[in-house]
């Protein structure tokens, strides 16, 4: 698993606003078939990730400096995000049978 890092104020307030702290978000990038979108915002590659932590599915926004991921934000996956990560999961299993 990768290094990660984030801003604690942040953390705090994800936490108190989406129920999601960032330690616990992290584990979304234990899961195989997490679906990766990459773009560009203030200048910066930014990556939203929609997968598995802890049985639900989350969507997880960070950047990378350098090796780190830096944490941005963490939330339950909205209704269209979960479509995808399902459809694609659904996919993986068809592939392997």
């Amino acid at each position: 698993m990768p290094k990660f890092e984030w801003d604690e104020h942040k953390n705090a307030k994800n936490k108190a606003k989406h129920g999601m702290p960032f330690e616990d978000a992290k584990e979304i990038f234990n899961d195989q078939d997490r679906l990766i979108f990459e773009q560009e915002r203030n200048g910066e590659k930014r990556f939203l990730t929609v997968g598995k932590a802890f049985l639900a599915i989350i969507s997880l926004a960070y950047t990378l400096r350098g090796a780190v991921v830096r944490i941005i934000s963490a939330r339950r996956a909205n209704k269209k995000e979960r479509r995808a990560y399902l459809s694609k999961k659904l996919k993986s299993q068809d592939d392997e049978n």
